[in-house]
């Protein structure tokens, strides 16, 4: 009887272990697949804002951009946060008076923002690649401008941003992030630039919402 437990026995083992592999997919060891470490995240960001100042040019156009952001993983796969940029940015100057644009001048913009970011891969990474999806809200602050008298003032603004990108893990803790954003704000426009008989807004609407490709990079540390 006992060669007979003995091969139940190594029978109910060899199952167990074609379930468990049946499971998972792959051997623990050589599974592309990683859990990602569960925590809070601090991220250092440097990128490029490509705006293109809307229809007349006077909103914020392209320039570099520095910050960082602070992320706690509610779940396995979302992650919620909040960000802080500073863009060292570009407009020009349209002076409805004397009919003349110039520049570029600077205008910097202060970016303050809530974010919410879904990993698609669930809580574990590809090969060290952890690829997302999300979106961040939030208000842009930007500079005054005084060689503007056209009385144009970008002000403060409401801005929204859908994004993708992917972190890629080297290690447990440290991790590089790549992502692009597409940020939405809405211009609005003085009545100086409607009046005549050369208006700069020849459509007479006074304001439009701009879309600004954002490029980000980074690198960041799981606390």
């Amino acid at each position: 009887m006992r060669p007979i437990r003995l091969a139940l026995a190594l029978a109910l083992g060899v199952a167990s272990q074609a379930v468990a592999a049946a499971q998972v997919g792959h051997d623990p060891r050589s599974s592309p697949y990683h859990d990602i470490k569960q925590g809070s995240s601090i991220t250092f960001t440097g990128g490029r804002f490509l705006g293109n100042g809307g229809d007349v040019g006077v909103g914020p156009n392209d320039g570099w951009t520095f910050g960082g952001r602070f992320d706690f993983r509610s779940g396995r796969a979302l992650a919620l946060g909040i960000g802080v940029s500073y863009g060292q940015l570009q407009r020009l100057i349209v002076d409805p008076f004397l009919d003349q644009v110039t520049g570029p001048v600077d205008q910097s913009v202060v970016f303050a923002e809530a974010l919410i970011t879904l990993n698609l891969t669930g809580g574990k990474t590809w090969h060290g690649f952890a690829p997302f999806v999300g979106i961040a809200g939030g208000f842009g602050f930007g500079s005054k401008v005084p060689a503007d008298t056209s009385g144009y003032d970008f002000g403060t603004k409401f801005f929204f941003a859908p994004a993708a990108g992917t972190r890629v893990f080297l290690g447990d803790r440290l991790h590089l992030r790549a992502e692009a954003r597409a940020s939405f704000w809405k211009l609005t426009y003085p009545l100086s630039f409607r009046q005549e008989p050369d208006p700069v807004i020849i459509t007479g609407a006074d304001s439009e919402w701009d879309l600004s490709p954002w490029i980000l990079f980074g690198i960041g540390y799981t606390l």
